[in-house]
């Protein structure tokens, strides 16, 4: 069961992705969730701080998860990378409202709150990784990857000239996805298991 906060947060994620930051009411929002306007004031104070919120809740979901598999000992750094991009990949394919409003930020971002937040946010990131070549290199190529491919799904599957339904093609499109992006960082990185 989600809180009254979170209701608000996921009607907002996606009236935001549909229509962008300045394209989005309050009042639409408050619609949404089904709640009265005056509980957006309540839980955030403004639809500003409400945009804030929802960037900060989404980026420390997907931060806390890699630090947690980074730190195993029972795995190796290898396992360790196939977890984070399945972990990634599957943020993106499950949250493509946020990843859509991420990269709409990350090109016009107005607000300075949320520019250092994803700032910090990636430094974050970046800086949980140690090996060659520079992690930061990596990050972009998976991000960038990414968010291509999430957004250009609709065309590949026209090229493919594939009939399955949105959930089967979602499901094998995004298992191929995985696969690629882990053989390119094996090859990246040098791993022995891709020789």
């Amino acid at each position: 069961m989600i809180s009254k906060e979170e209701n608000i947060l996921f009607a907002a994620e996606k009236l935001f992705a549909e229509k962008g930051f300045e394209g989005t009411s309050t009042r639409e929002i408050a619609k949404a969730a089904n709640v009265n306007i005056s509980m957006i004031s309540y839980y955030f104070g403004s639809k500003e701080k409400l945009y804030e919120k929802l960037v900060e809740y989404r980026m420390e979901e997907g931060q806390f998860f890699s630090k947690d598999i980074l730190e195993r000992t029972d795995i190796n750094d290898w396992e360790k990378i196939e977890k984070i991009v399945d972990q990634f990949a599957g943020r993106v394919r499950h949250h493509k409202c946020f990843y859509r409003i991420m990269q709409r930020e990350q090109l016009y971002t107005l607000n300075p709150h949320i520019v250092d937040f994803l700032k910090q946010t990636k430094m974050g990131f970046i800086s949980m990784y140690t090996k060659n070549p520079p992690i930061y290199l990596l990050h972009s190529t998976v991000s960038g990857t990414l968010f291509y491919a999430s957004n250009a799904k609709e065309m590949y599957k026209e090229f493919l000239n594939n009939t399955d339904d949105e959930d089967a093609f979602d499901e094998k499109y995004y298992t191929e996805l995985n696969t690629h992006i882990k053989y390119l960082l094996k090859d990246l990185l040098g791993y022995e298991e891709n020789k």
